[in-house]
């Protein structure tokens, strides 16, 4: 659901397949409907980069337990960030990636898709998750996607939002 505050012009909805692959993948697909409007940063290359959420971006949130929870950003550009948090908003030691996601987009005149890729063993530790969107309209017009807002402002951060419980051989 996008943020009340920042309702979105044209699109209409947001979406997410998780999928946990054989090959020991993790598979997001995000699909955004009503995508005329929808800004998608040009390809910049694959690698890590930040502030990647000021334009369109989109993100998963693994909560680890009493406090600690991690954020990866990917965006349509190509370029992704990963963050480590000790506690509320507060910068801990940023989680390694063996390999960087791979993140691919297709758009349509109605539906945007974006699927990435990333190692799955990103999922270990961690017991619940998030996932959310910052999507950029024409006009540079933000909206702010989540699967539960609690404030006024937009907040990914908030422990209310991780509402994804995961398996308990995730969090071993």
């Amino acid at each position: 659901m996008s943020h009340p505050t920042f309702a979105p012009e044209e699109i209409t909805g947001v979406s997410v397949r998780w999928v946990e692959l054989p090959d020991g993948r993790l598979m997001l697909r995000y699909r955004v409907d009503g995508c005329a409007a929808l800004v998608v940063p040009d390809f910049k290359g694959h690698g890590q980069a930040d502030d990647l959420w000021k334009t369109t971006c989109f993100e998963l949130f693994l909560y680890d337990g009493e406090g600690r929870y991690r954020e990866y950003n990917f965006s349509p550009s190509g370029q992704w960030a990963a963050y480590g948090f000790s506690g509320y908003r507060h910068r801990g030691e940023d989680p390694v990636l063996r390999d960087g996601p791979e993140i691919k987009h297709d758009r349509g005149n109605s539906v945007f898709m974006q699927t990435v890729f990333i190692d799955a063993a990103i999922l270990q530790g961690a017991e619940r998750a998030a996932l959310s969107a910052v999507l950029e309209e024409k006009g540079k017009r933000p909206s702010y996607w989540a699967m539960a807002h609690n404030g006024l402002k937009p907040d990914f951060h908030d422990p209310f939002g991780f509402r994804i419980a995961l398996a308990k051989e995730t969090a071993r």
